[in-house]
C-alpha cells in the first residue's frame, strides 16, 4: 500500500480542531494565570510558554499551506500530541496553591474496601514475575496512543483529526479538573504522611505540603526490573503531585480502546492485553487510588461521547479530505 505522504490534502488554511482546542486550553489556562497571578509560583514564565506555544501553532499553519500533504497534516498533528508532556506537568503549578485533598481519597478508600488496595495490591505480589509485566503495561501508555494514531493515518487518513481531537480534548478536560482537584496519588501522599500514620489507617489533612515538597520517592514495595526503570525513569522526568482524579491513564487508553475497537477488531485484541496490565497498574505502582481509576474508566465514555459531539458540533472540517 503506496503511503502517499506527499499527497495533497484538502486547501483549508485555517487552524486543525485539534490546534484549536489547544488553544483554547491555553487561553483559559492564561487566564487563570492572570487570575492567581499573586499565587502562582512563575506565572511570567508560564505565560511566555503559552505565548510560544500559540506561536508555534500558527507558524505551523502557515508552512502547512505551502504544500498541504498528508505528512504535513500528520506533523501538525503530532506537535500538538506531543505538546501533552508540557500540559500535564502544567496542572501542578495551579493545584499547588490549593489545599491537598489526598486525605479525602485515601479515607473514602479505606471505608470502601477496608484497606489501600495501592499497599495491598503490591505487597501481595512483590514477586518480578508481577511486577514487571505491570510495568511494561503502564509504560505502554503513551506508544499505545501513537499506534493509534498511526494506525488511523495510514489506513483511516479520513477520521484522523477527529480520532486525534477526541484524544486531546478529552487530556484537557482531565487536566482542568487536575487543576482544581488538587490530588497527587499514594505514591506521593503515603511517604508524606508515614508508615506509622498509613499502618495505623489516619490519613491527615497536609495543606499546601506538596507546594514546596513535590520530589517523587523510589517505590521499594516490590522487585525491581528493566521496565520498572524505565517507568521509573520518566516519573522522575514528569511526574508530579498533581493528576491522581480521575486517573487519565485509565480514561485515555479506555477511550483508545474504543477508537481501535471502531477501527480494528484485530487491533483491538492486540492492544487488549496491554490495556489490562496498564489499569492494573496505576493501583500497583501506587500511582492512583483504586477509585481513581474506577473514576477514569466510567469518565471515559462520558468523555467519548460528549467530545465526540463536540467535535460534530462545532469542530469538524474537511481538512483531511485526500483530494
Amino acid at each position: 500500500m503506496a503511503l502517499d505522504l506527499l499527497k495533497k490534502v484538502d486547501f483549508g488554511k485555517g487552524l486543525f480542531a485539534i490546534e484549536k482546542v489547544a488553544l483554547i486550553y491555553n487561553l483559559l489556562t492564561t487566564l487563570l494565570i492572570l487570575f492567581m497571578f499573586q499565587d502562582m509560583h512563575h506565572p511570567v514564565k508560564m505565560l511566555v510558554e503559552r505565548a510560544l506555544i500559540a506561536a508555534l501553532t500558527f507558524a505551523l499553519m502557515y508552512l502547512y499551506r505551502l504544500y498541504p500533504c498528508k505528512l504535513a497534516a500528520f506533523i501538525r498533528t503530532a506537535v500538538q500530541m506531543s505538546l501533552l508532556s508540557y500540559w500535564y506537568p502544567d496542572t501542578f503549578d495551579f493545584n499547588r496553591i490549593f489545599p491537598n485533598l489526598d486525605h479525602l481519597f485515601a479515607s473514602a478508600e479505606q471505608w470502601l474496601f477496608g484497606c489501600q488496595p495501592a499497599i495491598e495490591f503490591s505487597a501481595a505480589f512483590p514477586q518480578l514475575w508481577m511486577s514487571e509485566p505491570l510495568n511494561l503495561g503502564y509504560f505502554f501508555y503513551y506508544p499505545m496512543m501513537l499506534i493509534i494514531i498511526l494506525w488511523y493515518f495510514l489506513n483511516r487518513f479520513e477520521l484522523l483529526e477527529k480520532v486525534a481531537f477526541v484524544i486531546v480534548a478529552s487530556f484537557f478536560i482531565y487536566y482542568f479538573i487536575y487543576i482544581f482537584v488538587p490530588v497527587a496519588g499514594p505514591q506521593f501522599y503515603f511517604p508524606a504522611i508515614g508508615e506509622v500514620n498509613l499502618a495505623k489507617g489516619i490519613f491527615p489533612a497536609i495543606g499546601d505540603y506538596f507546594h514546596y515538597n513535590y520530589q517523587l520517592l523510589p517505590d521499594n514495595a516490590y522487585e525491581h526490573g528493566f521496565f520498572y526503570q524505565l517507568v521509573e525513569n520518566s516519573q522522575q522526568v514528569g511526574e508530579r503531585p498533581t493528576a491522581a482524579f480521575p486517573s487519565s491513564h485509565v480514561g485515555i487508553s479506555t477511550i483508545l480502546m474504543i477508537m481501535a475497537w471502531r477501527g480494528s477488531k484485530k487491533l483491538f485484541a492486540c492492544l487488549m492485553p496491554f490495556y489490562l496490565l496498564l489499569c492494573c497498574a496505576t493501583v500497583y505502582i501506587q500511582a492512583h487510588y483504586l477509585i481513581d481509576a474506577i473514576a477514569g474508566f466510567f469518565s471515559a465514555f462520558v468523555l467519548y461521547v460528549v467530545v465526540t459531539w463536540m467535535f460534530k458540533r462545532w469542530f469538524a472540517s474537511k481538512f483531511f479530505e485526500v483530494s
